[in-house]
């Protein structure tokens, strides 16, 4: 019987515990402004002049410069910051979406030019791979549940697959803006947990949709899931794969994005 009380006690206190973590994203559910996104690294090309290679890295300028991803080469990155006018010197803030070279390989580049920013990886991240980091003197804050950035910023925390990944949501007045590196969970899944945290409408889903690969059935499966969570805009890059670039391209007409190294996305062009 004091056994049966005990379990019982221990449950409600995990209940309590789980009920406070969901209201938590809902309290300090708050709006950023004036929102833009600039593909810096990205293998599909936008803007005559710059260098693709495989891999993603976008920068988003808000209340704070953030860097996502960092490519796979640093020298391309940098030099293509440089052409669009992207000062290694402002970024505040590094996220790592997930281990794979292509995503992290220019980061120490970046690092040698700019120590001072805080670099939110998962925590699932090898440690040498953040010992490396703390070495270069940047502030590192491994993320396994969601959390909170800053005031509109947000990370998913790491969602499993057979590699951990975070994608990033920005919350703005209009809607969600959902980051993903190569979406390897699910871009569906991504978008899903998304709302379910900050209890928003999607304006935006951009980065990789790890789409390349799949047949034509699969990929307008998910388009169609997509649109059926009501998301406004979606810019397809990286590895989502020509195919299913077409496929977004046919169904969300003036509402899907081209996006490639050299695009540059406000809140305000997404009417």
């Amino acid at each position: 019987m004091r056994r049966v009380l005990v379990l019982a006690i221990l449950a409600s206190i995990t209940l309590a515990l789980i009920l406070l973590h969901q209201d938590k994203y809902e309290l300090e559910n708050e709006s950023t402004k004036d929102v833009t996104i600039t593909i810096v690294y990205d293998n599909n090309l936008y803007k005559e002049g710059l260098r693709t290679a495989w891999g993603f890295s976008c920068v988003i300028r808000c209340e704070k410069t953030i860097l996502f991803d960092t490519g796979g080469n640093g020298t391309i990155l940098l030099e293509n910051m440089k052409k669009l006018n992207v000062d290694p010197g402002e970024i505040d803030i590094v996220v790592l979406s997930h281990i794979h070279s292509d995503h992290v390989g220019g980061l120490l580049k970046l690092l040698e030019i700019n120590h001072n920013v805080t670099v939110y990886l998962p925590k699932s991240f090898p440690e040498g791979f953040k010992e490396e980091i703390e070495r270069y003197g940047a502030r590192i804050v491994e993320v396994q549940e969601p959390l909170k950035i800053f005031d509109g910023v947000y990370s998913t925390g790491e969602m499993v697959y057979w590699v951990r990944e975070q994608s990033l949501i920005i919350k703005t007045e209009r809607g969600l803006i959902v980051v993903t590196g190569c979406a390897h969970p699910g871009v569906v899944n991504i978008v899903k947990r998304a709302k379910d945290l900050l209890k928003s409408n999607v304006l935006l889903v951009i980065g990789g949709f790890h789409l390349i690969g799949h047949d034509e059935s699969s990929i307008r499966k998910i388009v169609s899931d997509l649109k059926n969570l009501d998301v406004k805009y979606v810019a397809p890059c990286h590895c989502s794969g020509d195919l299913a670039r077409k496929l977004f391209k046919e169904e969300y007409g003036d509402r899907y994005i081209n996006a490639g190294v050299g695009r540059m996305i406000t809140v305000k062009d997404l009417r």
